[in-house]
């Protein structure tokens, strides 16, 4: 059951084109990753998914209602959570949650006190004094307490020390245990390869890359570290081999998934007396996008 869906969304301000047809789908009970650097179009995005900003063409859905239309009730089902969070300075951290829990129609619970000790936050203090970190804290706890179907969350862990990633790591799985779906914008690859279901690359305005870690790897290089009983000649020469170094037997490359067979075929010649295989990262199916950025103005 498809609970969010874009269909060749496009938003230009002006001559300047920030996101051109843009597809994505998120299933019920999935926690989908949507990546790509500062300015690739991921807050534009998140701002037309909210009811923020309008499109200039194309759809978005969420719950199968038109996200501009209809943002109001869509609002009730949804918790959002920015990578800068702005509070009311003269109120406490724990008047602002109640603030968001009155605007949502429901009260103070006890999964937000759980919330509130897991993620060691003083609800008692101005907002004013809180660092940036409590800060989002503020806003993760309030959203992880409401019981939302749909959670937008937009670089959530900026400011977060490590021990408090592991708390909304944890966070993000109870929800998904529940069935709730998620959207996840974010900068740490590694959470996002720890979390998500399926990942989204997007480039300069442009989805170019969706699926699965699975899927996407087959798109990268598989490092291969080999050491072999003799010297292997003209390693140089078989295709699909790059990055290659050599220190006498001992041999560390990357490999193109297609040539994977006839490489290691030719190298299990020579004696393979051990070998390790290391299946690509995010991070490097990520970089390798942006190895030749192409300009803005071909957008």
């Amino acid at each position: 059951m498809s609970i969010l869906k874009t269909s060749h969304l496009t938003k230009k301000f002006g001559t300047f084109t920030a996101l051109n047809g843009v597809n994505i789908e998120i299933q019920k009970g999935e926690v989908f990753g949507f990546i790509g650097p500062n300015g690739a179009g991921k807050s534009t995005t998140i701002r037309i998914l909210l009811g923020i900003l309008q499109a200039t063409s194309g759809s978005a859905h969420i719950f199968d209602q038109d996200v501009w239309e209809e943002s109001v009730d869509i609002h009730k089902r949804i918790a959002y959570v920015p990578g800068d969070v702005n509070l009311w300075p003269n109120l406490t951290g724990g008047e602002v949650m109640d603030l968001f829990a009155k605007l949502r129609g429901t009260g103070h619970n006890s999964k937000r006190e759980e919330l509130i000790e897991k993620f060691d936050l003083d609800p008692t203090k101005k907002c004013r004094t809180y660092s940036k970190g409590n800060r989002q804290k503020v806003a993760l706890v309030s959203a992880f307490s409401s019981d939302a179907d749909l959670y937008i969350l937009d670089e959530p862990t900026s400011g977060l020390d490590p021990l408090m990633e592991h708390v909304f790591q944890e966070c993000v799985l109870d929800v998904k245990q529940q069935g709730k779906s998620v959207l996840l914008s974010s900068h740490i690859l590694s959470e996002v390869e720890k979390l998500c279901d399926r990942v989204g690359i997007i480039r300069q305005g442009e989805m170019i890359e969706t699926g699965t870690l699975a899927e996407l790897r087959h798109l990268t290089r598989i490092h291969l570290l080999i050491e072999t009983k003799q010297s292997i000649p003209n390693l140089n020469d078989q295709s699909g081999i790059h990055d290659l170094d050599k220190t006498g037997r001992t041999i560390s490359m990357h490999v193109d998934p297609e040539s994977l067979d006839a490489v290691m075929k030719y190298v299990s010649s020579f004696g393979v007396q051990s070998i390790e295989s290391k299946p690509p990262t995010l991070e490097e199916l990520f970089m390798r996008h942006y190895e030749n950025p192409i300009s803005r103005g071909d957008l």
